[in-house]
């Protein structure tokens, strides 16, 4: 299977298959309202608005699974994002992306691309501080760690980069810029 067999759900309970968005270059991003990282949706909006007419499209799941940082209703955090970072882009039903409840596309996600590590610097070793203590051998297992853990996927359906919620947006948005 490919990343065009799969769908996301929006929070109205429609199916939106991942083939809809063929050719086009893709964010997929697990969100959360309440989270330290959660700033980094006005960087997402600004690289939807500069790159949404070249073929950028992002993928907004939100997450309750970490820290339960995402406790409302889907209409509740659609709310919080248009509000405070006046998103445009597609946000979808919120959703589990590990363990049993997971979303397929999740799965396939993490096994394209494995996690590499938080990188340096005081967030970094943080959320390492923290991951330790819950999974001692988190480094070994490609499940998400936290939220705003984002998926490239370039315009041929590769997933070809994961970026971890303490990578640096620059180097993200350098990326999109040269897939498009």
């Amino acid at each position: 299977m490919g990343i065009y067999d799969y769908s996301v759900t929006t929070p109205k309970g429609d199916e939106v298959s991942l083939s809809e968005f063929k050719g086009k270059v893709m964010i997929i991003v697990n969100t959360a309202t309440g989270c330290g990282f959660t700033p980094h949706y006005k960087d997402l909006e600004g690289m939807y608005e500069r790159y949404h007419d070249k073929g950028l499209e992002i993928i907004d799941i939100p997450c309750n699974q970490f820290a339960g940082q995402t406790p409302g209703t889907d209409d509740e955090i659609h709310e919080f994002c248009t509000l405070k970072y006046n998103t445009q882009f597609p946000q979808m039903k919120k959703s589990d992306v590990n363990g049993e409840n997971a979303l397929p596309l999740y799965a396939y996600l993490k096994e394209q691309q494995a996690f590499k590590g938080f990188g340096k610097g005081v967030k970094a070793m943080a959320l390492d501080i923290m991951m330790k203590k819950t999974d001692k051998d988190y480094k070994n297992n490609p499940d998400i760690k936290w939220n705003f853990t984002k998926f490239v996927v370039d315009r041929n359906g590769n997933v070809v980069a994961r970026f971890e919620p303490t990578d640096d947006m620059k180097r993200l948005e350098k990326l999109i810029s040269e897939l498009i």
